[in-house]
Formats: C-alpha cells, sequence, structure tokens
C-alpha cells in the first residue's frame, strides 16, 4: 500500500502551510524555505494548493484524482465536493474524532483492525464514509494505552458535522460538511483549475 512518507515538517515549510497540525511544525520556516515565498505562475499556484491539500489528507495522486473525477460528477462546487469526499474518508474520521492524533497513525490504526464502522471492522484507510455512520476503537483496542491518551487528551470536538460518543471512544459522522466547516486553509478552486487542463 503506497503511503505519503517522509518528513513532516520539512514538507509543511516547504508548503508554506502546517498541513500536518503539529505545533511545532513550522518552528524553523524562514523566509524564503517556502515555494509559497516564489513568484509563481498561475499554473504555480495551482500546483502549490494541489500538493498541500494532497498533503492534508495523505491521499496519493492516483486516488487524488478519482476524487477529483468524482467530484466534477457532483451537483456541487467541484472544490468543494472534492474537500467533502476527502473529509468522508475513514482514517480522516478518526483523526477528526482525536482517536489519533495524526492522519497517518489513523491510517495505521485503521489497515491493523483498531477500527469499527457500524458494529464492522473496516481495515480499508480509504473507504468513504455515509451520514449516520458511526465510527469507533473496537473492544480489544480500547485498552492500549496510546489510543486512551489519543481520545482522552484530544480536544472537544467542535466540527459540526461530528457526534463525539466519549463512552464509546468514536463518534457519528452526522453530515457531510460545509465547506466553511472545514478546518484546512486551502483555495479548492485553483486545485480544479489545475486539474482542468489534465482530465
Amino acid at each position: 500500500m503506497a503511503n505519503m512518507n517522509g518528513p513532516r515538517f520539512k514538507l509543511s515549510r516547504r508548503l508554506g502551510l502546517n498541513v500536518y497540525g503539529h505545533p511545532k511544525a513550522m518552528d524553523r520556516a524562514m523566509k524564503g524555505t517556502s515555494r509559497a515565498d516564489k513568484k509563481l505562475t498561475e499554473y504555480g499556484q495551482q500546483l502549490l494548493e494541489k500538493q498541500r491539500l494532497r498533503a492534508y489528507y495523505g491521499v496519493m495522486e492516483i486516488q487524488f484524482v478519482k476524487y477529483v473525477v468524482k467530484a466534477k460528477k457532483s451537483d456541487d462546487q467541484t472544490g468543494h465536493a472534492l474537500v467533502k469526499i476527502l473529509e468522508s474518508r475513514l482514517d480522516n474520521l478518526v483523526y477528526r474524532l482525536g482517536i489519533a492524533s495524526s492522519i497517518r497513525q489513523a491510517r495505521q490504526m485503521v489497515v491493523h483492525g483498531h477500527i469499527l464502522v457500524n458494529g464492522s471492522k473496516v481495515d480499508i484507510p480509504s473507504y468513504l464514509c455515509e451520514p449516520g455512520d458511526t465510527v469507533k476503537l473496537r473492544e480489544k483496542s480500547k485498552s492500549i494505552e496510546i489510543f486512551k491518551e489519543n481520545f482522552e487528551n484530544a480536544l472537544p470536538s467542535t466540527l459540526p458535522y461530528l457526534t463525539k460518543d466519549a463512552n464509546n471512544f468514536g463518534g457519528t459522522f452526522e453530515r457531510p460538511p460545509e465547506r466553511e466547516e472545514v478546518p484546512i486553509e486551502i483555495e479548492d478552486q485553483l486545485v480544479v483549475e489545475y486539474y482542468s487542463k489534465l482530465i
């Protein structure tokens, strides 16, 4: 299974955006280290936004293109539809609910069978959840200290499209999010423009 591995902080500095949400990710960022500090062409700006969005969710290019194609078929604006699809990924919901401390850890937890969706084990990180789906740790995994610490130390979920269930180490994906509710700093229209020339 292909993953976006490599130095996370270095990638954040290069993209000029804390795409991993770690408080220390941008500590060593200096003027001139980011591609955003350079004068970019229109294409360069589109490419940068695409790379930022991919990095936020840790999605490889082939999978990302499939999401763009699916988003284009939506009745919603393509950029907004793309973000909604990415937010509904199982690994992302595990992270958003505070079960994991990062997307990478969430993906690993899913692959290793620690996560249940509607009571059934799902080990595919890219699994797209539907509104009303419940996501939680399986019973045996609740005793693993790092998972307990993740959930107990996570900030209370203020995302209106998620409901956190503290008693069951999980929560519910209530509905697809509105674009302004998703906590990412991306000009998704530039991403759409980038792919409009390719797809």
